[in-house]
Order: C-alpha cells, then structure tokens, then sequence
C-alpha cells in the first residue's frame, strides 16, 4: 500500500491541500500541484513533490503529467481531480468566454490530465480516479450555473469512464460534497466581480444578497464541515478493496441525493429555489 503514489490537483488549500497532507502522512508518495510559484514552494516545504499545473491550458496538463509520469517511473496509483473553481452568476449573464473557460479548468483540464494517466494505470492492471464532484453535480441552484454546468458534465463523464474500465483494474469514483470550509466563497466572488455585470443585469437585487453571501467571513450554514470529512472518503475510494461509486459529503448532499428521487420536478424546482434564497443562501 505505502509505495503506492497519487497525484492531486488544487492543493493551494482547502480539501487538496488537506488530501496531500493527509495521504502523505498514511505513506503515500504524493504528487501535488499548485498554479503560483509560492504556493509550490510551500508544499515543497511539506514534503510533498509539487507540480506546477494551469487545468485551463492543456500545454500545462501535458507537461504535468508527462513530469509525474517520468518521476513514477510510468504509473501512479491514483488521481485525485479537485483544482477547480465556482463561477457565479445567472445563465443569462454568462458569456460565451467566461463558460468556456469554467468548463476548461473544471472538466476539460481533469479529462485530459486523466486520459493521460490512464495508460500507465491500464499497464499495471490497477489504479483509482477519484473526482471531486459536488451535491450541485445532482441538483441545480439558481446563480450557480456554470458550475451546476461543469460538476453535471464530470457525473456523466466519469460514470461513462466507469463502465468503460471495468475489468481494467481502474476504479472510478465521484465525491459530493456539500459545503466544506475553504477558500471556495473567497475565490467565486473574486470571479464574479472580474466577470460579470451586475450593475447592467436584471438580476442586480439578487446579486445583492449573493455578494453579502459570498463576502460573509466563517460558515454560512450549520451544515459546514471541514475538508477531512473530504480526505476521509478519499482514503476509503483508494484503499477499500471495492470503492464506491459515489460518495455523499455533508448533509445537504444526503437530503437533496434523496429527494431528487423522490420529489417531482416541479416540487423539487420549488425546494431548491427556497434552500437558495434568491442567491442569499
């Protein structure tokens, strides 16, 4: 087990860097990227072996992975997909750029950084793809479009790559997590600001309170947890003999997982809208 190797994307904070830290204290050689030159430096410091990694840029996903690759000597056991980011803001208000370029870091660069590892996984007869997903990978809240769009897409890719491998020896899984102390609030509303037009948009008083939401400083809901509730399913999708396919974070996840299966759309449209509270919440 503890020669085994990951690599994890997104370790600047939050769930990554906890999933770096927390795997390399259980004996795992751990591959851990970061965009900025001090963040690299500070993981270096942890003992960790980081990688510089752009998701958007599929140059720098190339370059990862051919730099893991090589330093593994051909495999790594597992990847964990987290880097990524929420974009806020209603559909309406979200330009072509601005998608694409959620899409690019949230899904495209996970998908080619994952293709390239899978070889090397496939050679050895094993390996774990463990994607951060999120409760709003199964149910949509208003403002949260591009993001609900990104975290919907990872589902249906990594059930289909599920199928696809079975009897390779690759186990894929999707974690879902609800809210999770991190740096996440901080980083969206920086891109609502440097993206959308709030003041020209009909959905202003509404951005109102989502920006009250996203400035406001410790957990927004009693619901919170901390990101080793995240490293905990982690482990058991790397080390678990039969990992599953799913695995539920926090409790909304639990409730809104249950309840799209049993609700109609319309009482269910209605729940979501309230649980959101126009973008406060």
């Amino acid at each position: 087990m503890h020669d085994r190797s990951i690599l994890i994307t997104g370790c600047s904070s939050g769930i990554g860097r906890c999933a770096a830290l927390g795997l390399r204290d259980r004996g795992y050689r751990v591959f851990a990227t970061a965009r900025r030159h001090e963040d690299l430096q500070e993981l270096e410091h942890e003992g960790l072996e980081a990688v510089h990694l752009h998701l958007d840029d599929p140059a720098s996903v190339a370059e990862a992975a051919t730099k893991v690759l090589e330093a593994s000597g051909g495999h790594v056991y597992g990847l964990f997909n987290n880097g990524g980011y929420g974009q806020p803001g209603a559909v309406e208000d979200i330009t072509w750029a601005v998608l694409e370029e959620q899409l690019r870091t949230n899904l495209l660069g996970w998908h080619e950084l994952t293709r390239r590892l899978i070889p090397g996984m496939r050679a050895r007869g094993e390996g774990r793809i463990i994607q951060n997903s999120s409760v709003l990978g199964l149910v949509a809240m208003p403002y949260r479009g591009a993001y609900n769009c990104s975290k919907f897409a990872l589902e249906g890719l990594s059930d289909t790559l599920r199928l696809e491998l079975r009897g390779s020896g690759i186990w894929v899984s999707l974690i879902e997590p609800g809210p999770i102390s991190s740096r996440f609030r901080e980083n969206s509303h920086a891109r609502f600001k440097q993206n959308i037009d709030a003041e020209n948009s009909v959905h202003r008083a509404s951005y109102q309170a989502m920006e009250a939401r996203l400035a406001r400083e410790g957990p927004t809901t009693r619901f919170t947890l901390p990101p080793e509730a995240v490293l905990k399913k982690v482990i058991h999708a790397l080390e678990s003999p039969r990992p599953r396919a799913r695995y539920a974070v926090t409790t909304p996840t639990y409730v809104f997982g249950a309840l799209r299966r049993v609700l109609s759309t319309r009482q269910l449209d209605w729940l979501l809208r309230k649980a959101s509270g126009g973008g406060s919440r």
